[in-house]
């Protein structure tokens, strides 16, 4: 049996480094700017109370969030 070493040919391992950020597209990107906000026990856009763990009521208001500082930001 062998080691996985020498199961995988050098020329796959040279190009995995030049396609990992092809392959984490997800991680690459930088945070939107709802994900940098703090939970203030309120929703950030329409300002409905909720948790201290939250900061959007629902998908929509973090969408509408999200547009609205993509035009105004």
């Amino acid at each position: 049996m062998e080691t996985t070493e020498q199961a995988v040919p050098d020329s796959a391992i040279s190009i995995m480094p030049a396609m990992m950020p092809a392959m984490m597209p997800a991680m690459a990107e930088a945070p939107r700017p709802r994900q940098t906000l703090p939970p203030k026990g309120s929703c950030w856009y329409c300002e409905k109370p909720l948790d201290s763990v939250k900061r959007f009521c629902g998908r929509d208001c973090a969408s509408s969030f999200d547009e609205e500082t993509q035009y105004t930001g």
